[in-house]
């Protein structure tokens, strides 16, 4: 929300007083003793701020895009995309410098079914423990040992200030989740003003990756219930669309690589999905 502030700001010329920042406490920020997966699928992070933009109560909604459903409420649209942070996860540990270096057996927490997923197909070893809760929540408790290592989006970590944490995993070893290092905003679809206003700070690169990875995760149904990884890289005018789809116990790993036009994000993202789909059958979804 600052970072979208101080844009607006730049870009109008505005200062601090033309704009009221509104924290709302989602469902997913409110509950922290239960993994999300049991929580509900979906908008566990975005429900109470659309309902607030849907009654007039704030103008402009503000998300981290991997939070979003692939399906808005009515009425309500994602029109403007900052230009995008780093999407890898981060590796935080006091006890080893990689997942490889991890003790056999050791503990590492995770609320994340897509990293559980993914570590314990690499590490089918280690033992993975719930964990929840803002940066320092989390530093807490590593410090205390309730885990030996844990994750974070580089991107979060970058946002915050906190660049020494940061020990990027590639994206090779550990593919992100769709959107991941996206901040959208959302708005009402009949507020032309506000498209307007919010125009001049939309990053149309963020736009076509997220137009890939949001059409793969729409042709899967993903939700937190099912492991996914997906991340559209762009060179020029080329896209090269990394998809993984997981059991959550890392078990099996679907994957694949496609390359096309950026042109044709959506059906590259579509393609994609569908594919996997295919390869991981019903019954790798229920």
């Amino acid at each position: 929300a600052e970072e979208t502030k101080n844009r607006l700001m730049k870009a109008h010329k505005l200062d601090e007083k033309a704009f009221r920042i509104k924290i709302i406490k989602t469902t997913g920020d409110l509950v922290q003793d239960k993994p999300l997966s049991q929580i509900g699928g979906k908008g566990l992070f975005t429900k109470e701020i659309e309902e607030a933009l849907l009654s007039k109560e704030i103008d402009i909604a503000v998300h981290s895009m991997k939070d979003v459903p692939t399906v808005l409420p009515k009425g309500l649209e994602i029109t403007t995309l900052l230009p995008r942070e780093d999407v890898r996860d981060s590796f935080l540990s006091n006890k080893a410098s990689s997942i490889d270096a991890l003790p056999i057996g050791c503990t590492v927490g995770t609320s994340s079914l897509r990293r559980k997923a993914q570590l314990l197909s690499r590490r089918p070893d280690l033992k993975i423990v719930e964990f929840r809760g803002n940066v320092q929540t989390r530093l807490r408790k590593l410090e205390k040992g309730v885990a030996q290592a844990t994750f974070l989006a580089c991107a979060g970590l970058k946002r915050l200030g906190l660049k020494d944490l940061i020990k990027p995993i590639s994206v090779e070893q550990m593919l992100p989740a769709v959107a991941q290092g996206a901040i959208g905003l959302e708005q009402r679809e009949e507020d032309e003003d506000v498209f307007e206003f919010l125009s001049p700070i939309h990053d149309l690169k963020t736009a076509i990756q997220l137009e890939a990875e949001r059409a793969f995760l729409a042709e899967l149904d993903g939700s937190c219930r099912t492991p996914i990884g997906g991340y559209a890289k762009i060179s020029g005018q080329e896209m090269t669309f990394y998809g993984e789809i997981l059991r959550p116990d890392g078990s099996k790993v679907h994957k694949n690589v496609w390359n096309g036009s950026s042109s044709n994000a959506f059906e590259i993202g579509k393609e994609a999905g569908k594919f996997l789909k295919e390869k991981g059958g019903n019954a790798f979804f229920d």
